[in-house]
């Protein structure tokens, strides 16, 4: 048998066949981020728009310096963080609770689960506008109640409610995955030790659905921060989050260079977060395996 018919596939094989899908990538996300970098460096002139031939830092220096950008770039992060640890409380027990159930149940209640996300988020921000409205359902039973009416709409607890219900069944799948991995002999036999159910949970059924609670966690995280529709509609325009203020400098402002700039900061804000963030809970699991 000749050598050419016994070797193997040659080093270019996997390029090759990886191909198609790094210019896709390369076209549909490298180059807009690198036109979008350039622009945001690209001088702004309030009569003739931005100049391509002039650069500046001044864009930055504004986002970096400004009161008004902090403010905007706390809220966005905080409301994430609230959105993400409630998301992870009921998502976890929700996903536990689901892997427990057995057929047909499993199946309808993971539909109930899913089915938000065959609805879309600008439907979904006008139902909770008018639920939590002055007249809406909420206000409504607390006047049957005899209690007073309380302003809900276009405040953070109505932009942190709404990216719940949003952003849980991103969630609750990569942990109930996770479920789906765990040996429930290992539980019965921690249980037969006389091991309380608590224990049993916190000792042998967290540390295994983690890598789910943490990849869940930076899901939620990562949307929440860059969402629009939900802050644009139920905080209105005095509440903004940063993509609303991208969205007024690309559209009302027509100030794209700086509109741009405020994109890749939050881009970037978002990576150092997740990235610490990740490190940090993958320590800590790491050490609870050791």
């Amino acid at each position: 048998m000749s050598g050419a018919a016994t070797a193997g596939p040659s080093r270019a094989t996997p390029w090759w066949l990886s191909g198609p899908a790094l210019v896709l990538f390369l076209l549909l996300l490298v180059v807009p981020l690198l036109l979008t970098a350039v622009l945001s460096f690209n001088v702004y002139d309030p009569v003739t728009g931005p100049k391509s031939g002039e650069f500046t830092l001044e864009h930055y220096r504004l986002v970096f310096t400004d009161e008004y950008y902090y403010g905007i770039f706390w809220r966005t992060f905080w409301v994430s963080a609230v959105v993400a640890l409630i998301c992870v409380v009921i998502g976890t027990i929700e996903a536990y609770v689901l892997s427990r159930m057995s057929n047909p149940w499993r199946s309808i209640l993971l539909l109930v689960v899913l089915a938000p996300l065959l609805v879309s988020v600008v439907v979904r921000a006008f139902g909770w506008s008018m639920l939590l409205g002055p007249e809406g359902l909420v206000n409504g039973l607390l006047k049957l109640l005899g209690a007073r009416p309380v302003k809900i709409l276009y405040t953070e607890t109505a932009i942190v409610i709404a990216l719940v219900h949003v952003m849980l069944p991103f969630m609750v799948i990569p942990v109930w995955t996770s479920l789906q991995k765990l040996d429930a002999g290992v539980e019965n036999a921690a249980l037969s030790l006389s091991a309380t159910p608590f224990t049993t949970l916190r000792r042998i059924v967290l540390p295994q659905v983690m890598p789910g609670i943490l990849s869940g966690s930076l899901i939620v995280f990562g949307l929440s921060a860059s969402s629009f529709a939900i802050p644009g509609l139920l905080g209105g325009r005095r509440l903004k989050m940063v993509a609303t203020v991208v969205y007024d400098e690309y559209l009302h402002e027509l100030n794209w260079p700086l509109g741009a700039a405020v994109a890749l900061t939050l881009l970037m804000a978002n990576l150092l977060v997740m990235l610490s963030y990740n490190r940090l809970v993958e320590g800590r699991y790491k050490k609870s395996l050791g």
